[in-house]
């Protein structure tokens, strides 16, 4: 038997989003208009979202695919208010997280044991649009574009049913969104791209929310060393209490680069090293903090447009590696709700990631504190 459908299946919502007009203007609480399903795509009626780095990294005009006006926001959760022709896999009422990492199961890299990054739907999400090439937002009588197909900054949104995964019903939606981004990818980072063995070394570059996951990531391996190096000592308490062993500041060793600093402490160098800030001179810093011979440094951070790496080349010559990753190297909808499932049986943090919560109307304070160092995740709420 059909699920029933919502009273607004088939009608334009009107609801609360924040608007991006423009890069580098704070966001502007507008009534948009979001039109229903089309064939393959859900209707989701948005509980809360996280802010995060990569919607600040849009909004400050580096993205090369940034594109206005949109409404951005990727780390959300709700429940399935209709679906459009063909969706089979959800249903009315469903509880779900978006995810901007799609997985289709059908394209080569779905195929691919070896990558997470399904290619399915990548140029029009790119373009901030549906894979039919249009929106299906509007507001003031002007199209908005959607953002990493997700835009969870709106009450309600529009997604591909391939962009979007069901979850426990028990699980907490005001939370539980932080697993479509930087928990996930953090901590993906250091279970699937590195694959972090117990007793090894680790330095994390760059103490957030995503290299707090990492270094969850690296606990529950049973890495023995676990350094975490930030510019800002405020950072220090928090990252204790998610299992670091050591603190460093670059601004207490200005005489020498930090990679000679951690190479020094650890008698020759890291086992595996995470960069989650998105500098390329970082970069470089944390894949020459890594041991001779077998070590191997992870890119989680994502650089401003036209940046490039560098180091010579003997670095790599010498045996260690360099990686990079998305989303953790998770495949999204089969993986996200094991997450979730883990958190419900108290075996993978969340709570502790959230630092402040406030309603959609604040949600540019969520940016301040983000750019402040103040937060490590705040929750908008609708």
């Amino acid at each position: 038997m059909a699920a029933p459908e919502t009273s607004t299946a088939g009608q334009v919502i009107k609801c609360r989003a924040a608007v991006a007009w423009s890069a580098k203007k704070p966001l502007s609480l507008e009534t948009v208009e979001v039109d229903p399903p089309k064939a393959g795509e859900v209707r989701v009626k948005i509980k809360s979202s996280g802010v995060c780095h990569t919607d600040a990294y849009t909004l400050s005009g580096e993205d090369p695919e940034g594109i206005f006006p949109v409404i951005l926001g990727h780390e959300g959760a709700g429940v399935v208010e209709s679906v459009g022709e063909g969706v089979t896999d959800f249903k009315s009422g469903d509880h779900v997280i978006p995810l901007y990492v799609p997985q289709c199961y059908d394209c080569e890299f779905c195929k691919h044991p070896k990558t997470n990054l399904c290619q399915k739907i990548r140029v029009t999400q790119g373009k901030g649009l549906m894979p039919d090439g249009t929106s299906r937002f509007r507001c003031n009588g002007k199209q908005l574009f959607h953002f990493m197909g997700c835009s969870t900054f709106s009450e309600y949104t529009v997604v591909c049913a391939i962009s979007l995964c069901k979850v426990d019903a028990k699980a907490p939606l005001e939370k539980i969104g932080l697993l479509g981004c930087g928990i996930s990818t953090g901590y993906g980072a250091a279970l699937n791209t590195a694959n972090v063995e117990k007793d090894s070394t680790v330095a994390v570059f760059g103490l957030g929310g995503v290299g707090l996951a990492v270094v969850m990531g690296c606990v529950e391996r049973g890495a023995k060393q676990i350094i975490g190096v930030d510019m800002n000592p405020d950072k220090e308490a928090a990252a204790r209490k998610f299992g670091i062993t050591d603190f460093v500041n670059p601004k207490d060793h200005e005489k020498k680069p930090i990679q000679e600093v951690l190479v020094e402490m650890t008698n020759g160098g890291l086992d595996y090293t995470f960069e989650c800030i998105g500098n390329v001179d970082v970069m470089r810093s944390a894949l020459e903090a890594c041991h001779k011979g077998w070590g191997t440094s992870v890119i989680v951070g994502v650089a401003g447009a036209g940046k490039e790496i560098s180091t010579r080349p003997f670095q790599l010559v010498t045996g260690r590696t360099w990686k990079g990753t998305a989303f953790g190297g998770f495949k999204s909808r089969d993986s996200v709700p094991k997450l979730v499932d883990k958190y419900m049986k108290k075996q993978l943090k969340i709570d502790e990631f959230i630092t402040h919560t406030m309603p959609v109307e604040e949600i540019n304070r969520g940016f301040e504190l983000m750019h402040a160092g103040k937060s490590l995740r705040s929750i908008v709420n609708f």
